[in-house]
């Protein structure tokens, strides 16, 4: 008879021991870190104004072990997630149903690909993934949720899962081919991208822009602040709103400093923009932009070429820069396929939702071929 683990919701991540989460991971993803998810909750960035409210999924062993958790969370909105499903809310209203409150399982505000099953390395089996799965689901039902959503899912448990609806999207990312420097990726484009990734670079660094890679744990308080000014600044600038509070930058560059990184531009000794990122391991993950000032083509040295320096020096091996922009393929960052997965309540909504899938990933992959085909390598990559 398979292990029945003790399932528990907590609705604080503090309630778990970090080392014990993080051992869940390794600490490969940095996004997914008990520190990360802890400085979201702690310091304003979640809760019932931005519709996320903690609600993680926990499996103990019978000595009350950790042994596989979820990052699971209370909807009462879709903003956040990066997987747009507005169509099927606006269904839901038409028929009389509501689709909020529902189940996200994902890291609020990132839209990065990974792990959504946290299982401990030697506790993984088929089974205990099917009954993390399964315990997600039955809490949703005892919550009588519309839904349950694995967003940017990797977990091959969940995308083979046949009781679940597989939804197909795509990001741009750039992955390293053993590349010794900059020129060295340079020399795998065509003449025109080169020379256009070079007139950039130079465009920058002609305009008295001087541009500075600064681990979290070294940036001080004051740069803490200007980094938070510029960030607050752009997102009002189109509208957005700022999620994340200057107390959350503070916290994981204390708690987790090493794997933060911040790019920080300067013209006559003044910060004018800057870019945040999280490095794991092996992949970097491109978030967040501000700046004060436009200059032409900074926007690509910060959040781009910066990255792809760093992944290059550190011997980094995939570069995730964010959701969307067509305008990242030019600059080496290649259409790549993401998946989420979804359980449907209601058994109507969850035909018509798979047909909407289907129909959609024909779409997609069609979408796939033809960018694909803009690809700025001598070699085109693969669909």
């Amino acid at each position: 008879m398979p292990f029945k683990p003790k399932v528990r919701v907590i609705r604080r991540i503090a309630d778990v021991q970090a080392t014990a989460w993080n051992a869940l991971t390794d600490g490969r993803y940095p996004y997914l870190r008990h520190e990360f998810l802890s400085a979201l909750e702690q310091h304003g960035c979640l809760g019932h104004s931005v519709g996320w409210l903690p609600h993680h999924l926990l499996l103990e062993d019978a000595d009350k072990r950790l042994i596989a958790a979820s990052p699971l969370y209370i909807k009462l909105n879709s903003f956040g997630e990066f997987v747009f499903d507005g169509s099927w809310a606006n269904a839901y209203q038409q028929a009389g149903l509501e689709y909020y409150p529902k189940l996200a399982v994902a890291a609020p505000f990132t839209p990065a690909t990974g792990p959504r099953l946290l299982i401990a390395p030697e506790a993984r089996s088929d089974d205990l993934y099917a009954q993390l799965i399964d315990a997600t689901v039955d809490v949703g039902q005892a919550l009588g949720v519309s839904s349950v959503h694995w967003l940017f899912a990797e977990d091959r448990a969940l995308l083979e899962s046949q009781h679940l609806l597989k939804r197909s999207g795509y990001q741009f990312h750039w992955h390293n081919h053993d590349y010794q420097s900059f020129d060295d990726f340079l020399a795998d484009l065509s003449s025109k991208r080169r020379k256009q990734i070079r007139k950039e670079r130079r465009d920058v660094a002609a305009a008295g822009v001087t541009l500075e890679r600064i681990p979290g744990d070294q940036v001080d308080a004051r740069l803490w602040k200007t980094f938070y000014s510029l960030y607050r600044s752009t997102f009002a600038k189109h509208g957005n709103y700022p999620a994340l509070t200057l107390g959350f930058f503070q916290e994981i560059a204390t708690t987790m400093g090493e794997q933060v990184l911040l790019v920080i531009a300067s013209r006559r000794m003044r910060p004018v923009a800057g870019a945040f990122f999280l490095a794991g391991p092996d992949t970097l993950y491109g978030r967040y932009w501000g700046s004060f000032e436009e200059v032409p083509a900074l926007h690509f040295e910060a959040c781009y070429y910066q990255g792809l320096d760093y992944c290059i020096e550190n011997g980094l091996q995939r570069f995730e820069p964010g959701a969307q922009g067509e305008h990242k393929i030019s600059r080496g960052f290649l259409p790549t396929w993401t998946y989420s997965m979804h359980w449907i309540a209601d058994l109507r909504f969850r035909s018509a939702i798979a047909r909407f899938l289907a129909e959609e990933f024909r779409e997609v992959q069609s979408s796939m071929i033809e960018l694909n085909e803009h690809s700025p390598f001598k070699e085109p990559g693969p669909c």
